[in-house]
């Protein structure tokens, strides 16, 4: 790939928080930043060159966007991956629509790692109530009944923990397609993310330990507090399915770890992840940039860490009440998104505290880190 030139422009479909930090990323890169949402004052377009506001799948909004931008990339994964091959006719977009597409559906998703020989949770789909009892009966309880698109943040789903769980579960996420998984007894969550160049260069930034609260990730920690030979695995999975997928650009993997060690893998995302926040104040250069010079054909940068790092999500109305203090106390690392409506189980920034490397603290530390954050 011929590197982008400074001073052409990167198209991002998606208007959030994660299209607003790889606009900041390309700008340093000596890029513009075009964004593509529905919504004019969206956390990307505050920071962007320039925008094209109007549907994902609006074929006249989607040629004017084009238009406007010499390479397209996309933030998250819920955009339409039909706009995304009308988009490939006539711009360079990376990740491929075909990669947007493994990763929008759980059970395309699932049968790619499988087949890539990699590890999962066992699972089965399921379209009907007669199915979802026969996966039942195979799979065996706990488990998780999912549906197969446009969850996230732990929507689109109910843990099945007895049989009288069944047909509530089933009557409020159907009748979309759905898939069931064997709830696993996980030691922890981890998740690795690695940027992959068109030629096939990798680099993966440390695994990181992640702790959800409602579904909806709390707290990151860099480097997880795993064994090296654990860590070492998790990474290889990582680049294994980066280079079958022939990503350019970023991917993020989620995984297990159960009580005996394995590593399993739960979900993939082709793009930068809330997992990875920590690399913008811990790396050289962030998840964001590395996604950037990726797709535009710069050699990638180290991905090593020069501090272990805590990364903390704010969350709901309650986050905007504690940034004066944020901001007021020392070691705290502040990122405001500039979401203009605080709901509940919002994203609206994140805090980040680094420590000398090698210098994690244990629990007490951690929390002693975010006192007050809740």
């Amino acid at each position: 790939m011929t590197p982008l030139p400074p001073g052409h422009t990167i198209g991002i479909v998606g208007g959030g928080q994660l299209g607003r930090m790889l606009a900041i990323a390309a700008a340093r890169l000596g890029y513009h930043a075009h964004i593509l949402t529905p919504h004019a004052d969206s956390p990307a377009t505050q920071v962007a060159a320039s925008a094209t506001i109007g549907p994902y799948d609006d074929q006249a909004t989607l040629a004017r966007f084009a238009d406007a931008t010499d390479l397209i990339t996309f933030e998250f994964e819920n955009v339409s991956a039909a706009g995304l091959d009308l988009l490939a006719g006539r711009r360079p977009v990376h990740p491929s629509p075909a990669i947007l597409r493994a990763s929008q559906d759980r059970v395309t998703e699932k049968c790619f790692i499988n087949g890539a020989g990699i590890p999962t949770a066992l699972w089965s789909s399921v379209s009907t109530r007669a199915e979802l009892d026969r996966a039942v009966a195979e799979l065996g309880l706990p488990a998780v009944l999912k549906t197969t698109r446009l969850g996230y943040d732990g929507r689109g789903q109910a843990m099945l923990r007895s049989a009288a769980d069944l047909d509530a579960a089933w009557e409020r996420l159907a009748p979309k397609p759905l898939i069931l998984e064997r709830a696993v007894d996980f030691a922890c969550e981890i998740s690795v993310i690695v940027a992959r160049a068109e030629d096939g260069s990798l680099a993966a930034f440390d695994v990181a330990e992640n702790r959800h609260r409602n579904h909806i990730l709390d707290l990151s920690l860099a480097p997880a507090r795993i064994p090296e030979t654990t860590a070492e695995r998790a990474r290889d999975i990582a680049c294994h399915l980066a280079g079958a997928l022939r990503v350019t650009g970023l991917l993020a993997v989620e995984m297990f770890v159960d009580r005996d060690g394995q590593v399993l893998v739960n979900e993939l995302a082709p793009r930068p992840h809330n997992s990875g926040h920590w690399t913008l104040d811990a790396c050289p250069a962030s998840q964001f940039e590395q996604h950037i010079r990726a797709i535009a054909g710069l050699p990638l940068a180290s991905a090593a860490r020069h501090s272990d790092a805590a990364m903390k999500n704010l969350v709901g109305p309650e986050a905007l009440t504690l940034w004066p203090r944020i901001l007021a106390t020392p070691g705290l690392i502040p990122h405001h998104y500039g979401k203009r409506e605080a709901r509940p189980g919002r994203k609206l920034g994140h805090v980040t505290h680094l420590f000398p490397r090698g210098g994690l603290p244990g629990e007490l530390g951690v929390e002693a880190a975010f006192a007050g954050l809740g």
